[in-house]
């Protein structure tokens, strides 16, 4: 399903490069639940953009569903991100001033569904998440479980074949980050590909395998 092949990425300070990741070779098969470790300023968060397709300022191979994203126009990239992966951000990145249901029904709106259909697909998902009575609320309102629980909703909705997930519980409490990694075991047994970031090695363990990097390197699988 994904493939990395010698990825690499650096910063350039006049005639000095800051390498940020090097020479990354990763496979992930459909269906995998993978974490990815390390400690802070190993590459993390970048590989994970990277695979997102937030990041295009890079090198090497990257293909996703066999299209080679690294020759994609910027177009092509965008619409193969839209219809096949959801991200998950630490920081949550709901929009304050829209409602847990326009916040939902956003990344629908870039598919050209007709109305009733988006409609039905949010009702479903309100439902699924069982937070129907938290619709007509801003995110201001939630507390930091609901508005994550929300973001994981948002990023679902759409059906993606891929969850990239950074940090996701980082900004929980105990119980709220045990109700969100249960909820991503369950999207995972239901056949969603999941790539998280975590400094957790009890989120890593909802994984089937962990992927360990330091200093812009894969150091371990």
């Amino acid at each position: 399903m994904i493939r990395l092949h010698s990825v690499e990425k650096y910063f350039e300070h006049g005639v000095t490069k800051t390498w940020v990741l090097r020479r990354v070779d990763l496979a992930v098969k459909e269906g995998e639940f993978i974490s990815i470790m390390g400690p802070s300023g190993a590459g993390k968060s970048t590989l994970l953009h990277i695979l997102g397709m937030y990041d295009s300022a890079w090198n090497g191979e990257y293909h996703f569903l066999e299209a080679p994203v690294h020759k994609l126009k910027p177009k092509e990239r965008a619409d193969l991100q839209k219809r096949n992966i959801g991200f998950v951000f630490q920081s949550y990145h709901l929009l304050d001033n829209l409602t847990v249901y326009e916040n939902l029904d956003l990344p629908l709106s870039y598919r050209n569904l007709p109305r009733k259909e988006r409609e039905s697909l949010v009702c479903d998902v309100l439902d699924r998440f069982q937070i129907v009575g938290k619709k007509d609320l801003y995110p201001n309102q939630l507390s930091g479980g609901q508005q994550q629980l929300v973001a994981v909703a948002r990023a679902v909705i759409a059906g993606p074949k891929v969850i990239l997930a950074d940090e996701p519980t980082g900004n929980l409490h105990t119980s709220q980050g045990k109700e969100i990694m249960d909820l991503f075991k369950r999207l995972n047994e239901e056949g969603t590909t999941i790539v998280q970031v975590t400094h957790s090695e009890r989120n890593a363990s909802y994984g089937s395998r962990i992927v360990e990097m330091s200093d812009g390197w894969i150091v371990g699988q």
